[in-house]
């Protein structure tokens, strides 16, 4: 009985061509299309009116990246924990990891590899602060992935939390103080998106044949429980904006203005929440044009407010 013993130098071929094909899944499971979500760390310096200044923005720019190494890294990791629900999920089957173009432990080692890699390269920006905020959402969002998403209200907050953490790490790196108005306003904001993603998520499963939640936690929660705490969030987004609006706008009449635009973005976007186009908040945003122009106006006129 003779054995053959593959060529060393063919095997490590192969395994590097494997590798390159996986490269394009791969890019595609870092999720790019949710990277814009990142760009919540120009929201301080921009309500500042201290974005247009290059250092400011030079730091934006440096801390929007790491948060997309980052948010990659945990996108890869998570949808590692989650292979088996994405596959039973009529859409998320398609992702590159649960339809096995990127193999696991590929995804293991590159996801391992950008969490460990954003707050070690935030320590060049030389802020302390910045380097905690950083590991803080690496930390969080790994305990969402592992844990917090199968806990009812908790999931809730811990999504929400990690779009606050972009916000203040922008802050932080253009030195502009966050105000409580501000806080409060982004928290909020967050609250209603991940609430509306959960909502739509929960009425889908009805309209799939022989439904089985993808998600633990949608056994907990009902539509009209998310509803009511859409709405109440809604609310009290709406009037915090207003009251930092007026407390802002002075004699200026653009901040107060734009609490109309701020009003129909929430309740454009509460439209389609009912409507269940909810579950990708990143989409809605890129094709829903009666939802850009209103962010688009609101956007107009707090520039107007801060630079007039």
């Amino acid at each position: 009985m003779t054995t053959t013993t593959e060529d060393p130098e063919r095997l490590r071929d192969r395994r590097t061509q494997r590798w390159r094909g996986a490269f394009p899944a791969l890019l595609g499971a870092l999720r790019p299309r949710q990277w814009p979500k990142n760009l919540l760390v120009a929201a301080a310096p921009a309500a500042a009116g201290t974005l247009t200044e290059a250092q400011a923005a030079a730091a934006c720019a440096s801390v929007f990246v790491l948060f997309c190494v980052a948010a990659g890294g945990t996108y890869l990791l998570n949808d590692v924990r989650d292979i088996e629900r994405d596959r039973a999920h009529p859409r998320k089957r398609h992702r590159p990891i649960a339809s096995g173009r990127v193999p696991v432990p590929v995804a293991v080692t590159v996801g391992s590899l950008l969490v460990v890699a954003a707050p070690a390269a935030s320590l060049l920006l030389g802020d302390p602060l910045l380097t905690g905020i950083l590991t803080g959402y690496v930390v969080l969002t790994l305990a969402y992935t592992h844990r917090l998403k199968d806990i009812a209200v908790l999931d809730l907050v811990a999504v929400a939390s990690c779009h606050v953490l972009r916000a203040a790490a922008g802050g932080v790196a253009a030195g502009v103080p966050l105000s409580s108005w501000f806080v409060a306003v982004v928290s909020l904001a967050a609250l209603l998106v991940v609430t509306g993603k959960r909502e739509v998520e929960l009425r889908a499963l009805a309209d799939r044949p022989a439904p089985g939640p993808v998600r633990a936690v949608l056994n907990v929660y009902t539509p009209a429980c998310l509803a009511r705490t859409r709405t109440a969030v809604s609310a009290a987004m709406i009037l915090t904006y207003v009251l930092w609006a007026f407390e802002q706008g002075g004699g200026n009449a653009f901040h107060a203005a734009s609490t109309l635009p701020f009003t129909m973005f929430v309740l454009r976007y509460n439209l389609l929440v009912d409507r269940g186009t909810g579950e990708e908040p990143e989409e809605i945003a890129l094709r829903d044009r009666p939802l850009q122009l209103a962010g688009a106006s609101l956007l107009t006129l707090v520039c107007l407010g801060i630079h007039l």
